[in-house]
C-alpha cells in the first residue's frame, strides 16, 4: 500500500461541520503496478481518486498527472469552475505527452468541500458516494457503455456488474481533445461520510457491503483499511484506491 499525495492548504475558520479523512491505495492481487493516484487534505477541503488507464500503456503517469493538476486548487475558488479547469489542463497535458507515443488515460472522481458543501466532479466510472445514518447514496454516474445501456433500457440494474463490457468507459481524461466533465452539488451534514473510490473497489464489493464498511470504523483511516482488505479477501483483480472524508461536529 502507498502513501497518499496530501496537501496543506490555509484552514478556513468558521466552516461547520469539520471535516477530515485519509486514503488508501493497493495495486490489488493480479496487476503488475499501481496505475491509481489519490490526494488527501489534512484540512477536509479537497480530495480525489485517479485511475490511469492501463490500456493505453503510462496509466500511473497519466492519473499522477490529474492529481497533481487537482492539488493546485486554491481553498477560495468557485469549485465547479476550477475543478473543470485544472482536469482541462490534465486532459491538455496527457494529450501533449502522447505525442511522443506513450499514450494513456486517466478516470477520476474529486471533491472539493467549502462551507458545508460538496461540489463533486467526475470522467469515466470512479464513483462518489454518500453515507447518511444506514443509508448510502450514489452520487456520480459511471461513464460507461453499460451504464449507457441501462440509460437505454437495454440493460437492468441487476446486470450491469456481471457485464463483459462493464469497464469499457465512454470518457477519459487525457483521450480526446475535447473532455467532458460532470458535476454535481450535495450539501453535507455532521454525521456523513463520503467515499471516492476507483472501479477496483466496486468490482468487488456491492453497495450493501461498502454501506455496512463505510460505517464500520470510528475513524477515516480504520475505514480505508476495511474497505480496502475487503476487497483484497475478494480477489482485487484491480488496483484498489479509496479516499474516505468524515464530517463531524467541531
Amino acid at each position: 500500500m502507498s502513501t497518499p499525495i496530501t496537501r496543506v492548504p490555509m484552514m478556513m475558520p468558521g466552516t461547520a461541520p469539520r471535516f477530515h479523512g485519509a486514503g488508501l491505495t493497493h495495486r490489488g492481487l493480479v496487476r503488475d503496478r499501481n496505475e491509481d493516484s489519490i490526494l488527501t487534505d489534512p484540512s477536509g477541503m479537497l480530495w480525489a481518486v485517479a485511475d490511469g488507464m492501463g490500456g493505453y500503456g503510462h496509466g500511473d503517469v497519466a492519473s499522477d498527472i490529474v492529481i497533481d493538476k487537482l492539488s493546485h486548487i486554491a481553498d477560495d475558488t468557485l469549485a465547479p469552475q476550477a475543478l473543470r479547469t485544472q482536469l482541462y489542463a490534465a486532459n491538455a497535458e496527457i494529450l501533449a505527452r502522447t505525442q511522443h507515443g506513450n499514450q494513456m488515460g486517466s478516470t477520476v472522481v474529486a471533491v472539493l468541500v467549502q462551507n458545508a458543501t460538496a461540489t463533486i466532479a467526475w470522467v469515466g466510472d470512479c464513483r462518489a458516494y454518500l453515507l447518511r445514518g444506514p443509508a448510502l447514496r450514489l452520487l456520480t454516474r459511471d461513464h460507461t457503455v453499460v451504464q449507457d445501456m441501462v440509460d437505454q433500457g437495454l440493460l437492468g440494474d441487476a446486470e450491469r456488474e456481471n457485464h463483459p463490457e462493464r469497464h469499457v468507459v465512454t470518457r477519459a481524461v487525457g483521450v480526446e481533445h475535447t473532455l467532458d466533465i460532470d458535476t454535481t452539488i450535495t450539501p453535507l451534514i455532521a454525521g456523513d461520510r463520503i467515499l471516492l473510490c476507483s472501479d477496483g473497489l466496486t468490482t468487488c464489493l456491492g453497495d450493501q457491503e461498502i454501506a455496512g464498511l463505510l460505517g464500520a470504523s470510528p475513524t477515516p483511516e480504520g475505514t480505508c483499511n476495511l474497505l480496502v482488505r475487503a476487497a483484497l479477501e475478494a480477489g482485487a483483480p484491480d488496483n484498489v484506491s479509496v479516499v474516505v472524508a468524515f464530517a463531524s461536529e467541531r
